[in-house]
């Protein structure tokens, strides 16, 4: 992509997460790639629980990107920030939600991608034999996918990571239940521990180039993407709007242009069963 092309773009990862955001990046953008080695995202929050999370996800990779831009010296940055638990629409089914923002300094440009998934293993629950750890494992696909292992599920005081195969998850256990009365396990959730992750984290990124290669019609910007969904498709009955969508509006951050598409479901009316007026 011209609009990129030539320029240093910084990746804040602690977690080798570069691994499937670089190749995307310098394929489609034509950007020269860094990765620190020395940039704690851990700051930022622990899916462990050490460090809270104090900003909401979006804020959090926001923050993330920023703070690494400045800290090195770029004005082109890429950071991620997952969440993990319920699904918002499918209670009883975790996912993983993950977000990935390019920030451009140069052209005040700001581009967000989602993508939320329940190809997950995030899982955790107490244990009080070997036998049970053992059953947790193999349903979380270790070891491909990492373990980690405290002495209780919030006030913790040990805590054993990157267990990475089967003799180090028996001695860990050992070791943790002679000094506890209980043991948690937990799915490794860090991105170079999980490769399920990984590949969400991939797709996500796919989006993010996928809206970067959307450009404004009046000024040739990246990143003209809805930023605004617009309710009250009529029902097909009483003509009464409805709360499905009658159209998005999409906008460029650079020029302000904005388009309004109606009925982009390709839906002109909405089915009476969906319509309060008919069913109140």
């Amino acid at each position: 992509m011209k609009f990129f092309e030539g320029r240093k773009l910084i990746i804040a990862t602690k977690h080798q997460k570069e691994k499937v955001i670089s190749p995307l990046i310098e394929e489609h953008l034509g950007l020269e790639v860094f990765v620190p080695n020395d940039y704690d995202t851990d700051k930022f929050g622990t899916f462990t629980g050490e460090i809270s999370r104090l900003d909401n996800a979006l804020e959090a990779v926001r923050n993330k990107c920023l703070e690494a831009m400045d800290y090195y010296g770029y004005d082109l940055g890429i950071a991620s920030e997952g969440s993990f638990g319920p699904h918002p629409s499918m209670f009883f089914a975790h996912a993983d939600d993950e977000l990935i923002v390019l920030i451009d300094k140069k052209n005040n440009l700001e581009v967000v991608a989602r993508e939320l998934s329940i190809e997950t293993n995030f899982n955790a629950e107490k244990v009080t034999t070997f036998s049970e750890l053992l059953e947790f494992a193999k349903q979380a696909n270790f070891p491909s996918h990492g373990l980690i292992l405290k002495d209780s599920e919030n006030d913790f005081s040990k805590i054993i990571k990157d267990i990475l195969d089967w003799e180090q998850l028996k001695l860990s256990y050992e070791s943790l239940s002679a000094q506890s009365d209980e043991v948690w396990v937990e799915t490794d959730m860090r991105a170079h521990r999980n490769p399920t992750r990984m590949k969400i984290i991939e797709k996500a990124t796919q989006k993010l180039v996928a809206k970067l290669a959307t450009l404004c019609p009046s000024c040739q910007t990246p990143g003209f993407d809805i930023n605004k969904v617009i309710k009250g498709l009529p029902c097909k009955w009483c003509k009464y709007p409805t709360e499905s969508t009658f159209a998005f509006q999409y906008s460029c951050q650079k020029c302000k242009h904005t388009i309004l598409e109606k009925y982009p479901k390709g839906k002109h009316y909405e089915s009476p069963e969906f319509c309060y007026h008919c069913n109140p």
